[in-house]
């Protein structure tokens, strides 16, 4: 039972993947406070939660994107005492590829294998997240092909 005065929190983001050497692989993102995850953040002003994923990835990676339709999925968790904060990611394709960071919030970033991602990704939460995008992804990519 959440309390009255917890702090609620969204952040936005994508997942998103591009075909190298003909193979799935992952944008990923090493924070400036060291952990490794996928291009998110916080909402702002009255953005949806679409307007939002499309900012930050452009904001921290320089990519535009296309978000693919049929994947949503929502990580909530407490990032700190008293806070609950709800992740609500897509998957996505870039639509431009000059990967440029974020100074200010990203310390490296670029395109992994999805078992080199599964490798660094911190939390245990967005490697199932990945899994999961993985396959959404594949299928994607059988059906679009047909």
């Amino acid at each position: 039972m959440l309390q009255d005065n917890i702090i609620k929190e969204k952040s936005c983001g994508a997942l998103v993947f591009t075909l190298k050497f003909n193979r799935p692989h992952i944008l990923l993102i090493e924070q400036v406070k060291g952990h490794w995850s996928f291009p998110k953040g916080h909402i702002e002003n009255n953005e949806t939660e679409l307007e939002t994923a499309y900012r930050e990835v452009k904001e921290e990676t320089n990519l535009d994107i296309k978000i693919i339709d049929g994947f949503r999925v929502v990580n909530t968790y407490s990032p700190y005492k008293g806070c609950m904060k709800d992740v609500v990611l897509f998957v996505a394709i870039p639509t431009s590829f000059k990967l440029q960071r974020q100074i200010e919030e990203v310390k490296r970033l670029g395109w992994f294998s999805i078992k080199k991602a599964l490798s660094l990704l911190t939390h245990e939460s967005d490697k199932q997240i990945l899994k999961n995008a993985y396959k959404f992804f594949v299928d994607y990519l059988s059906f679009s092909l047909d």
